[in-house]
């Protein structure tokens, strides 16, 4: 590429007053790309922040490995926890006791996952604790047949701290009348919240000890919990422990746990990037119109540039310059704007949801009840090269026709 042909591409990138409906295409077609790339790098920090968030929330009350006995208890779990603890990279193990159940208060029932712990080791795996919003899960240690609710499942319930809810079991006793449900009354000790309505509506917690009385365990526990240093190598820590365990236990890391929802959240992230490159590609088709109503317009100039010896070729880098440096303007644009609205999201949402008086995310239809944001450098760089690249697309066809242009047909009636 030579100079001239930059400058004459620049030239006719700026030398619109002639036609007016061709700086409205140009200006429409800028306007799109804007529009498009601002939106797409807004709407991946969106997607990015349900990730990170939910991530983040989920392993607060999950732990990065899990080990259960194969439909078995797990019997002889304090030997196991010393000798899981010495193992490297490894920061805390605790055992749990896991059950479903029906939890009852002055009329109103709700079913809820039980779960026993040992509060002491369970602040080693998790960060449950950290979320405690009335009570202390310490107080499962100090007072029999106590009880930690989610803040949603008491609220369902009627219930606050001090409280006493009833526990109905299924796994209850055989009498001449059939099984009956086991039923047992707590004090409810405490209430947390992690933020995800699935968690603080359907979870509870109870000691260890009596856990282990109420399903009739004796000294066995469902299963325990270990939390490593590094979150992201537990599918590799857990294949290494599932080896060294055998088929006696099942192991299972916290990406396992939840693999479907974590797969749902990537391919929805694809699909809206895939969906709003569409406003840029619409963008691009704008563009071509462009270009082409300039080719059409610049015949005479083409066609004396051609007379005076300039290759067809330099001709196609003259428009595809013009063309790209719409696209590179409007990609420019957009990617400031999608940047500076992508760090202000968690102040505009909310700014707009108190000025119209509406909730765009319920706590009780979402996980999040807020809209988060992350931007990373790597998706603006991408949404920027998918816009650069579907404007030189777009300078093809209107490059390679005026190439085409004969300098006879075109100077004939001048």
């Amino acid at each position: 590429m030579t100079p001239y042909e930059l400058w004459i591409g620049l030239r006719y990138t700026r030398a619109k007053r002639r036609n007016h409906f061709i700086s409205f295409i140009t200006g429409t077609a800028i306007l799109g790309m804007v529009i498009g790339v601002a939106a797409l790098i807004a709407v991946m920090a969106v997607m990015n922040g349900f990730d990170h968030t939910l991530r983040s929330r989920i392993l607060a009350v999950t732990s990065d490995i899990i080990i259960q006995g194969n439909g078995v208890p797990v019997l002889d779990w304090p030997v196991a926890v010393r000798r899981l603890q010495r193992l490297p990279g490894v920061t805390g193990v605790a055992p749990y006791v896991q059950a479903q159940a029906m939890l009852s208060h002055d009329g109103l029932v709700s079913g809820a996952v039980v779960e026993g712990i040992d509060p002491e080791l369970e602040g080693r795996v998790n960060r449950l604790g950290a979320d405690m919003k009335a009570g202390s899960l310490d107080a499962l240690h100090t007072r029999d047949w106590g009880i930690v609710l989610g803040r949603a499942l008491a609220r369902q319930l009627g219930v606050g701290v001090g409280g006493k809810v009833t526990l109905i079991s299924p796994q209850g006793g055989v009498t001449p009348l059939g099984v009956t449900p086991r039923l047992r009354q707590f004090t409810v000790v405490g209430l947390f919240s992690v933020g995800i309505y699935a968690y603080d509506s359907g979870m509870a917690y109870i000691s260890l000890k009596d856990a282990q009385r109420l399903y009739g365990l004796d000294q066995g526990v469902t299963g325990l919990r270990m939390q490593i240093k590094d979150p992201f190598a537990a599918p590799a820590f857990a294949k290494d422990l599932q080896t060294r365990l055998g088929p006696a236990f099942y192991v299972q890391d916290w990406t396992q746990t939840h693999e479907n929802f974590f797969k749902a959240l990537g391919m929805e992230k694809i699909v809206m990037f895939v969906i709003l490159s569409l406003i840029i590609a619409v963008a691009a088709f704008n563009i071509v119109a462009t270009l082409v109503m300039v080719v059409t317009d610049k015949e005479a100039d083409i066609a004396i540039l051609r007379t005076l010896g300039v290759r067809p070729r330099s001709i196609q880098f003259i428009f595809m310059i013009q063309g790209a440096v719409i696209g590179l303007f409007g990609t420019a644009l957009g990617v400031a704007g999608g940047v500076l609205l992508a760090l202000n999201i968690p102040t505009l949402v909310p700014a707009i949801e108190h000025f119209f008086h509406v909730q765009f995310l319920s706590p009780e239809v979402y996980s999040i009840s807020q809209l988060p944001s992350r931007l990373e450098a790597r998706d603006v760089i991408h949404v920027a090269l998918a816009a650069l690249l579907m404007s030189w697309l777009a300078t093809l066809y209107p490059s390679w026709r005026a190439a085409r242009v004969d300098p006879a047909e075109a100077l004939r009636y001048e």
